[in-house]
């Protein structure tokens, strides 16, 4: 299990989600557009980083208990 891909996918996926909103806001621009920006993506950056740095903790406390084990 590669956690640290894991991480890196996450982030990557923020990217292209990102890059894909921007060009939808291009032709949807009203208040339900507002309103999903709102609901369901103003949060997600935040919390994809976060996910991503408990990724990372996640394989780092893995590593250790992979070293200790052997």
């Amino acid at each position: 299990m590669n956690l640290r891909a894991s991480g890196s996918n996450l982030m990557q996926a923020m990217k292209v989600l990102k890059a894909e909103w921007e060009q939808t806001t291009e032709s949807w621009r009203d208040t339900k557009a507002d309103e999903f920006a709102q609901t369901y993506l103003e949060e997600l950056p935040h919390r994809a980083a976060r996910t991503a740095a408990v990724i990372e903790e996640l394989d780092t406390i893995l590593r250790k208990v992979r070293l200790d084990c052997e």
